[in-house]
C-alpha cells in the first residue's frame, strides 16, 4: 500500500535540526558515488505563463528513489515527492512537500554555512521576507550562535511582521532595515532570499570574510547578486554544476564569455566529504549558490516516510492492487 502524508503531518514529523542531517548525511553519499542526480527538467505550459517541474534522485545505499514534482500556475506552487522502494519498485508514499522543500532548502543552506562561514559569525542579514528566508534563518541559527539578524524586504509592514515572528522563534534579536544594503554591511553571513529578476545584493556592501548563500533565481536570465558580488568571491560552491549551468542566473549571466570560469566552481557535497577545499582565510567571501536538488527531497522524504510509519500517521492508498 501507498502512504499519502500531508503537508499538516509532514510539519507535525519534519524538524529542521533533523533535515540539516539529513542533508549533510546524503552530500556524503553523493560525494561516494552512492546517489544519483537528475537536474531540474521544466515544461512552460501554454496558457498563462505557468511551469511544471520535475527532478529525480537515487540512494542506492539506503534502497529509495524520489522524484519531486511541482506545478507554477497563476501564482500558486503545488509540490508532490513520490518515493519509490529500490528492491521491489513500490510506490512507498506520496508525499505533499510544500514545507518539505522550505526546509531541505534551508537546511543545506544551515550545511553550507556550517562549512564556510567563520567560526565567530554572530551577525547575520537576510534579503527577502517569505518562508524560504524563514527557513533560512532558522537553519543557520542552528550551526552559528548568533547575536543579530537584520532582514530587508520591499514590504514595510510584512518586513515588521517577519522580524516580530523571527525573533520570538529563534529567541533572538530580529530586527528591520531599511533597505539591503543597511541590512548587509557588517553582516557575517547574509542570505538572499527573493523572487526577484535583477540584484538585490550588491557586492559592494558584502563585508570582509562574508559568507552568503543566495538561494532565488533559479532560471538562466534572473538574478539575485550583482557582478562584484561574485567578483569578490573567493570560493564559489553550487549544489549541481549541471544544474548550475543550466539555471544559475547568478554565475551563468557573470560568466558569459568565460567559460573558462566555471572550473573554480564547486559541488557542496566535495565541500561536506572533504573533496574540496572551504575557507582558508578569515578574510575570504564565500558564497554558496543553491538553486535546489532532488538528493535533498529524497533525504528529507526517507525521513518522513520512516517517522510516518513509526507514529501511524498518513493514510493508506490502494494503488496498484489486483
Amino acid at each position: 500500500m501507498t502512504l499519502h502524508i500531508n503537508e499538516a503531518e509532514v510539519r507535525q514529523l519534519l524538524t529542521m535540526p533533523m533535515a540539516i542531517d539529513a542533508v549533510e548525511e546524503i552530500s556524503r553519499k553523493q560525494a561516494a558515488g552512492q546517489v544519483i542526480v537528475h537536474p531540474r527538467k521544466r515544461f512552460e505550459l501554454p496558457s498563462g505563463g505557468g511551469f511544471f517541474h520535475y527532478m529525480a534522485a537515487m540512494d542506492t545505499e539506503a534502497g529509495f528513489i524520489a522524484m519531486k514534482q511541482y506545478t507554477y500556475v497563476k501564482g500558486v506552487l503545488r509540490f508532490l515527492v513520490p518515493l519509490y522502494e529500490i528492491s521491489t519498485g513500490a510506490l512507498l508514499a506520496l508525499i505533499e512537500a510544500d514545507f518539505m522543500g522550505q526546509q531541505r532548502t534551508g537546511a543545506a543552506s544551515g550545511v553550507a554555512t556550517k562549512f564556510l562561514a567563520r567560526q565567530d559569525a554572530h551577525i547575520a542579514a537576510i534579503i527577502g521576507t517569505g518562508g524560504q528566508a524563514e527557513t533560512q534563518l532558522e537553519a543557520i541559527s542552528l550551526v552559528r550562535k548568533l547575536d543579530e539578524v537584520r532582514v530587508y524586504g520591499r514590504d514595510p509592514q510584512r518586513r515588521e511582521a517577519f522580524c516580530k515572528q523571527l525573533s520570538g522563534q529563534l529567541g533572538i534579536l530580529v530586527r528591520a532595515a531599511g533597505s539591503g544594503s543597511d541590512a548587509v554591511r557588517g553582516a557575517d553571513i547574509v542570505g538572499t532570499a527573493t523572487t526577484s529578476s535583477k540584484p538585490v545584493l550588491e557586492g559592494r556592501d558584502v563585508a570582509e570574510g562574508a559568507h552568503i548563500n543566495a538561494i532565488g533565481a533559479n532560471h538562466a536570465h534572473k538574478r539575485e547578486l550583482d557582478d562584484v558580488a561574485i567578483l569578490r568571491a573567493s570560493l564559489i560552491f553550487v549544489d549541481s554544476l549541471a544544474q548550475s549551468r543550466q539555471e544559475a542566473g547568478d554565475l551563468i549571466i557573470p560568466f558569459a564569455g568565460h567559460p573558462e570560469k566555471w572550473d573554480a566552481v564547486h559541488e557542496l557535497d566535495q565541500l561536506v566529504a572533504g573533496q574540496a577545499f572551504g575557507r582558508t582565510s578569515q578574510k575570504q567571501i564565500t558564497l554558496f549558490k543553491s538553486n535546489g536538488i532532488a538528493s535533498w527531497d529524497l533525504a528529507v522524504a526517507e525521513k518522513v516516510y520512516a517517522l510516518a510509519q513509526e507514529r501511524g500517521l498518513g493514510r493508506e492508498l490502494p494503488f496498484f492492487q489486483l
